[in-house]
């Protein structure tokens, strides 16, 4: 099919319109440039983080997105994993290092695109590892260094390794680069910035230069829905500038590998993009990377004159002079060196401050830090004085210190520097003195209060304390105390102890005392033993009663027995030889004392005690089966040894007689002999009632076990009723439960 020219002209015409129509939005010049990072958060949860740097000056807010949208692929397939949109979340300035530098045709906004994303084991366990774009056009018309850069879009990337590893999880956060600045460079000065980063992980870093990446994004595609998958392209340099020529200068841009610092002295204005990479390193295997585009502006500045620092040495009117002269410092030398910084240019913000090189501390003071020369009313140099402390001690090596000045010109200070050399030997630091009033040994026994004095002093007069610990055991458990107290030059404690049974455990305690003085972190120490002797014996306590002793080691228990209403008393006396407090106590044994009708008065004193007991005997030992009563003397010391005794008491019965029933009667002969089964009688002595014993019925059987009479008086009187000649069984019941069982023959 052919197209007319009238067509092709109409065709035209409306291309050019649509570009016109979308022109200010597709060729938003924004993008300053910005970096990815993922760090972890726990589980498979990461944070994935972009920050976009925005031209706040030239850039179209337009181009300023609610979110983006950032995509996972696999480094050995290129599969695209997830898509994952990350919305804004903060929106602030990028500051400048120092703020009177700021210029208004340079102001960028930090833009924080972030989202959590998971990472599961299952599905991101590709020994390869992946990666992370996202794409977004453009960059800023005024880019000197690169082609068409009105139309150069950008790529953001990372890498990251797969987040398990031989079949455990491995877990890794990327580096995080230092934050950029606002800085402008200035023609002809040098230019330096620290990007260096840090690693959750502390994995080692290595950084270098790269060309950035531009990618598929463009003006009429700023926005891709989604990254594409790599390769990505790259920016494209002018004539004669490269990887390692981003940008013109004398030296030109360069970055520490291993401190990622940026130097460049640039030699010609404008405003150049550069590209860093920093990657990952952990047992020297490579883990991943980021990369950071990033834009600098060089523009025309005044003339900085360096500041100047001078070291004066002592008595010499001449400065000190770096790689001749060495500062060497001892106990009686000055410790304290003048300093003087300076600046030709006017009203010139002067800061003065210190970098050890191979050493980290104590450092020396500076009695002045800052000020301000070349203005009106103040002179045209500072002094300050650099102070060593009297405790720094190079032992014998020599120190470098890095004195340095440093101004306020623009856009970064100018600094001059003195690298100081130095031996220090610390001023003497003797022992300190300890004495004490204790007398050695002491001794004590329980009960007693034992108090002493230490005094500490120090020959330098340096600060001191007092420690105490117990050799072998703990001083304070045991309630042992030291305070503490400075009386000028002097240090003293007061040791208490009260002195308890828990001591008796040892026969000798040794406190050890010490007295520390710290100069420059260095310990001095001296040490007194105090030994504390605890006297302890006790002797077992006597008892003696008007009981009936037991004799021989396995003898019973002593039985006493009285009759109903019966008064027994008993007498007891303890002796104890060491004096200790003496009780005496009587205890029933699952019964109380008074209820059993039983009293115990006890007359208890320091090495002797006395008591009186009495039982006037009722039913209560009956019910019980006995009475058991233990009487104890108790020593108050700290090993005691009690003295017991243990008495039974019983209630005797009132039936002494056998209970001996008759075995057969004749109730037929009537001759007034054995006519009855009867038990109340002298005869036969039936077990009279006694406290809760009491008669409670008789019953007879017969053999089949058939019952043939019942009575419940004790006087009964049976005949046989009329039953034949036989064997039958009897069963007399009393209320305490006792019975009494026997056979009773009916003769022909």
């Amino acid at each position: 099919m052919s197209i007319s020219t009238p067509q092709r002209l109409r065709a035209g015409l409306l291309l050019v319109l649509l570009l016109c129509l979308l022109g200010p939005a597709a060729r938003a010049t924004h993008i300053v440039g910005g970096e990815l990072d993922l760090q972890y958060q726990n589980g498979n949860t990461y944070l994935l983080t972009l920050n976009l740097y925005f031209d706040a000056v030239n850039g179209n807010a337009g181009a300023l997105d609610d979110d983006l949208v950032a995509s996972i692929f696999s480094k050995s397939t290129n599969r695209r994993m997830q898509n994952v949109t990350l919305p804004l979340t903060t929106n602030t300035l990028v500051s400048y290092t120092n703020p009177a530098c700021t210029s208004p045709s340079l102001i960028t906004r930090r833009l924080v695109y972030a989202q959590r994303v998971s990472l599961p084991d299952a599905t991101y366990d590709d020994p390869a590892g992946y990666y992370v774009a996202v794409e977004r056009c453009c960059r800023n018309n005024g880019i000197s260094n690169i082609q068409v850069p009105g139309n150069a879009a950008q790529t953001f990337y990372l890498e990251f390794p797969a987040v398990v590893r031989n079949g455990r999880p491995f877990i890794n956060s990327t580096p995080r680069i230092f934050p950029a600045l606002s800085d402008y460079a200035c023609r002809g000065e040098l230019f330096y910035y620290n990007f260096g980063g840090q690693d959750a992980d502390k994995d080692s870093l290595v950084y270098e230069l790269v060309t950035p990446l531009n990618g598929r994004s463009s003006t009429f595609d700023p926005k891709p829905t989604v990254a594409s998958s790599a390769p990505y392209t790259n920016v494209v340099w002018n004539s004669g500038l490269s990887t390692t020529n981003q940008i013109p200068g004398n030296p030109t841009l360069t970055i520490g590998r291993q401190t990622g610092r940026l130097e460049v002295r640039p030699t010609q204005l404008g405003l150049f993009v550069f590209g860093i990479k920093c990657s990952e390193y952990r047992d020297g295997v490579k883990l991943g990377e980021v990369r950071r585009d990033f834009q600098l502006k060089v523009i025309p500045c005044a003339t900085n004159s360096r500041p100047k620092v001078l070291v004066q040495m002592p008595g010499r009117s001449l400065p000190y002079v770096v790689g001749r002269d060495t500062l060497r410092l001892t106990p009686s030398s000055p410790r304290c060196f003048r300093l003087s910084f300076t600046d030709s240019d006017p009203t010139s913000a002067l800061t003065l401050s210190l970098n050890p090189i191979n050493f980290s501390a104590p450092l020396p003071t500076l009695s002045v830090l800052q000020g301000t020369v070349n203005t009106a009313g103040v002179p045209d140099t500072i002094v300050s004085q650099l102070c060593f402390p009297s405790c720094l001690d190079t032992k014998g090596k020599v120190y470098l210190l890095d004195v340095i000045v440093a101004d306020n010109g623009c856009s970064l200070p100018k600094r001059d520097t003195v690298r100081v050399a130095f031996t220090a030997i610390p001023d003497p630091n003797g022992p300190p003195v300890l004495r004490t009033t204790a007398a050695s040994p002491l001794r004590v026994r329980p009960g007693d209060l034992v108090t002493f004095d230490l005094t500490a002093t120090d020959p330098e007069n340096d600060p001191l304390t007092l420690e105490m610990i117990g050799k072998g055991f703990s001083a304070t458990s045991l309630g042992a105390q030291l305070t503490q107290a400075s009386n000028g030059n002097q240090h003293t404690g007061r040791f208490t102890w009260r002195v308890d049974c828990a001591a008796v455990d040892k026969p000798l305690y040794e406190f050890e005392f010490t007295a520390v003085s710290m100069l420059c972190g260095e310990r001095k120490t001296t040490s007194v033993v105090v030994p504390i002797q605890v006297e302890y014996q006790n002797a077992a306590p006597t008892l003696t009663s008007s009981l009936p002793v037991a004799t021989g080691p396995t003898a019973p228990p002593v039985v006493i027995q009285v009759p109903l209403n019966g008064v027994y008393e008993a007498t007891f006396e303890g002796l104890d030889a060491d004096q200790d407090l003496l009780a005496l106590s009587a205890a029933g044994q699952g019964f109380d004392l008074a209820a059993a009708g039983m009293t115990f008065t006890p007359r208890n004193g320091a090495g002797q005690a006395a008591a009186t007991f009495r039982w006037v005997a009722d039913c209560e030992a009956a019910r019980q089966d006995g009475l058991t009563v233990t009487f104890q003397l108790q020593e108050t010391t700290c090993r005691p040894q009690p003295q017991t005794r243990t008495v039974r008491f019983v209630l005797t019965s009132p039936d002494t007689m056998r209970f001996l029933p008759p075995n057969i009667i004749t109730p037929t002969t009537r001759d007034g002999k054995n006519d009855f089964f009867e038990l109340d009688n002298v005869q036969v002595h039936l077990p009279p009632d006694f406290c809760d014993a009491r008669f409670a019925g008789v019953k007879i059987f017969t053999r089949w076990g058939n019952q043939v009479y019942q009575s419940g008086s004790r006087s009964f009187r049976w005949d046989g009723s009329g039953l034949p000649p036989g064997v039958y069984y009897y069963l007399v019941e009393y209320t305490n439960k006792k019975r009494y069982k026997g056979t009773i023959t009916i003769a022909p």
